[in-house]
């Protein structure tokens, strides 16, 4: 009887132990890959979010035409806009529901001297700007730190 028991094989619990360890931190490790793949793509959706902001407020002032566009000749003009949010949804699965990120626009106006166009005849002299170069920088915060991107165009 003795026999038959040397010659039986398995896993002892030392080597179940360290297996489950092993595979404890495999998992752990997978974890926090994909924390980080969560906080890039939250980052991603932050900036394109951004950008969608800045190209609406270049679109806006386009629009208006550069007559309605507050600036200066000889310095530049700024004001920030009222901050715009932006919602996404996050899906159903883990946490679901939707994020939001509010946007804050700032626009920048140049000096508008290198963009005046002169006339002049026997009768009278006329100035007249025809272009503006604008800057709309957008601002948000993530994770406790701020955010920002720059978009330009020069607006006739």
């Amino acid at each position: 009887m003795e026999k038959v028991l040397k010659n039986k094989k398995g896993f002892g619990i030392t080597e179940v132990l360290v297996s489950a360890l092993v595979l404890g931190l495999l998992y752990m490790a997978v974890l926090h890959m994909q924390t980080g793949n969560r906080e890039a793509l939250l980052r991603i959706r932050g900036r394109d979010g951004a950008v969608e902001v800045a190209q609406q407020v270049l679109d806006s002032l386009n629009r208006i035409g550069i007559a309605s566009i507050p600036s200066d000749p000889t310095s530049s003009t700024s004001y920030t806009l009222d901050p715009i949010t932006r919602s996404w949804d996050r899906g159903s699965k883990v946490g679901g529901g939707n994020s939001f990120i509010e946007y804050t626009p700032t626009v920048t106006v140049s000096p508008t001297n290198d963009y005046v166009a002169e006339n002049t005849s026997s009768y009278e002299s006329v100035s007249h700007v025809y272009a503006k170069q604008v800057n709309v920088k957008v601002s948000w915060n993530f994770k406790g730190s701020t955010q920002s991107i720059d978009m330009s165009a020069v607006i006739r």
